[in-house]
């Protein structure tokens, strides 16, 4: 076991519950820090429920094409806990890993305190202790009451679009969800709003109102749309003609209309159109519709079957996702078989139910190594529910000779949980997962 992970696995016992929302722990270990939330470069903060890791993403590589140094916070990591953090322009080492992560276990002692807290007290140390330009700084959850929200006052601040999730911490309607993560916006502070749906948005434009954050709103103040094969975006600035971003999907013109609509209201005039252009086409994004190349799954397929990843996880990311592949079968018609696993804090009949009519099959299996992973049987009767035939398999490879039985060759999507799209691309690569337990993941 690397020592990162050792030190990790010890984190995870700071604190009897996984997700505990709450500032007073996050600011009482900062302040035994010095306080590196203060030191850090200039933050674009990013809440919403679908879309944030593409729209960071975007931002990132449009910032990096003009040639700046750039911090940049996800979760949760798909392979490696590294993932999270990127240091001006490469994942933190294992050694750096380790000693931040040590300093802050003896800065806060025997306190309870979540497991993603203190992780991200490390990563702000780490951000601190090394120069850049900006640091795109991903929400964990929610927004209000999320460890990230301890930055005063950030450069900017990004909503993408608002949809159910995590409704057991964040509310069960729309108002109360958007509420949550309308909580990252600051007085003064200008904030960009992605599509939103009716109820999210009103509540968005409420809190701005109160808090004084002037908003940039989707289809209002700027727009980004698809036309002849190329992306149109349009601000009071003028309009951009750019090829379409590499990142795949329907979907991702929102999430590059975000990404654009946040470098121009940013106002650095380092980062030229040709900058954005080559962001947009250099972009990487795992597990976000991601053809698989070569790799170990490949044997275990036919040679003229294509195998795909998401990890999209939620009602709203079923319905791009489907929406997506039915795009590709326009252009380039096979069967589409899903490999399809889920965690039980999510809502599978919702999530399922947008590929009826269009995935030929469905094989569940439960989440290697997960234990809230729904069993495999409860997957395959909730996608009959739907009227989609199903099976089980007993694991990820089973899965996939069971998928490739379909003729002609295939379209494999392996969908439904970003913990299976981890343990797909671990497979795949060849590469290590980090000894931690998937509930710390978050």
């Amino acid at each position: 076991m690397a020592q990162s992970d050792a030190i990790l696995n010890r984190l995870l016992r700071l604190h009897p519950k996984i997700i505990d929302l709450g500032l007073d722990r996050m600011n009482h270990i900062l302040g035994r820090l010095g306080q590196p939330q203060e030191k850090l470069p200039p933050v674009i903060h990013v809440a919403g429920t679908n879309g944030k890791g593409s729209t960071v993403s975007l931002i990132r590589s449009i910032l990096e094409a003009a040639g700046l140094k750039v911090h940049c916070y996800t979760s949760p990591h798909l392979v490696k806990f590294h993932e999270r953090i990127y240091v001006a322009g490469q994942f933190i080492s294992e050694d750096r890993l380790s000693e931040l992560l040590e300093e802050c276990e003896k800065a806060n002692g025997e306190a309870p305190i979540t497991f993603f807290e203190i992780t991200t007290a490390a990563a702000f140390l780490a951000f601190a202790r090394t120069p850049a330009d900006y640091l795109v700084l991903e929400v964990g959850l929610g927004g209000r009451l999320d460890a990230t929200n301890v930055i005063d006052r950030p450069a900017l601040s990004v909503i993408t679009t608002i949809d159910y999730d995590h409704q057991q911490y964040l509310g069960d309607t729309l108002t109360a969800i958007a509420h949550e993560k309308a909580g990252i916006l600051k007085p003064g502070v200008p904030s960009v709003v992605g599509p939103q749906p009716d109820e999210a948005r009103a509540e968005i434009e409420k809190v701005a109102e109160t808090k004084g954050s002037p908003l940039a709103i989707a289809n209002q103040d700027w727009q980004a749309y698809e036309q002849h094969g190329r992306l149109v975006f349009q601000d009071e600035a003028g309009l951009l003609d750019l090829n379409m971003p590499q990142l795949k999907g329907r979907h991702q013109v929102d999430n590059a209309g975000n990404a654009i609509a946040a470098i121009r209201l940013l106002g650095d005039g380092r980062v030229t159109e040709a900058h954005i252009e080559q962001g947009l086409k250099s972009v990487a994004w795992p597990a976000r519709m991601q053809r698989l190349g070569p790799g170990v799954l490949s044997n275990y397929i036919p040679k003229d079957a294509e195998l795909w990843l998401d990890g999209g996880h939620n009602p709203s990311a079923g319905r791009v996702i489907a929406r997506a592949f039915s795009d590709i079968n326009d252009r380039h018609s096979r069967p589409l078989v899903l490999i399809w696993g889920m965690l039980n804090s999510k809502d599978a009949g919702s999530f399922i139910e947008a590929f009826a009519g269009l995935a030929q099959r469905v094989v569940t299996l439960a989440i290697p190594g997960e234990p809230n992973a729904v069993p495999a049987d409860q997957l395959a009767e909730a996608a009959r529910a739907h009227n989609l035939p199903a099976e089980t398999a007993a694991s990820l490879t089973k899965a996939l000779e069971q998928a490739s039985l379909i003729r002609p060759a295939p379209r494999i999507l392996v969908c439904g949980s970003l913990y299976l799209a981890g343990h797909v691309l671990s497979t795949h690569e060849r590469t290590p997962m980090s000894g931690v337990s998937g509930a710390a993941r978050r």
